[in-house]
């Protein structure tokens, strides 16, 4: 069994980060990603708002067996909180976003916890779903990524 842990953020990870989210397959996937994610002064700029912003947004570090994998958190206006997350395309099929999420979800008090996913993201969809997350409703979005408005899901785990 692998053993997730969840930690701050640190500089050395982001450029794991940076390169994960520049997977044009993984970016396909997710869908709703910065409009280049190949712009690591975006990147930059965007994660430095993200950590100054620690009193709106949390973010942590998923290890796995002491390898980072990837990050999940929160962020948003009270009562209109949204979890995200990313795992390393390599390590995709080995359950570790839902033990990611799953570990995040018991150190986060916030409920109602919001989360929005591609509806063709059946391997997000699912990970929200084991982590108890239900759906709630559904919206069209512009995905960056895929260069197109496409359909989501949109999913609340409540208490």
């Amino acid at each position: 069994m692998t053993e997730i842990t969840l930690r701050a953020v640190h500089d050395g990870d982001l450029p794991l980060f940076f390169a994960w989210m520049s997977d044009p397959d993984a970016t396909r996937v997710a869908a709703f990603t910065p409009q280049d994610p190949a712009d690591r002064t975006a990147f930059d700029a965007h994660w430095a708002r993200i950590r100054a912003a620690s009193s709106t947004v949390v973010m942590r570090t998923v290890v796995a067996d002491g390898t980072v994998v990837g990050h999940v958190g929160e962020y948003g206006e009270p009562g209109d909180r949204q979890v995200t997350y990313w795992i390393d395309r390599a390590h995709w099929g080995r359950g570790l976003a839902t033990a990611a999420l799953r570990a995040y979800l018991d150190e986060s008090p916030t409920r109602p916890l919001h989360a929005r996913a591609a509806a063709d993201n059946l391997g997000s969809r699912r990970v929200l779903e084991k982590c108890g997350f239900v759906v709630t409703g559904a919206d069209r979005g512009f995905a960056a990524a895929r260069g197109e408005e496409i359909d989501e899901v949109l999913t609340t785990l409540h208490g």
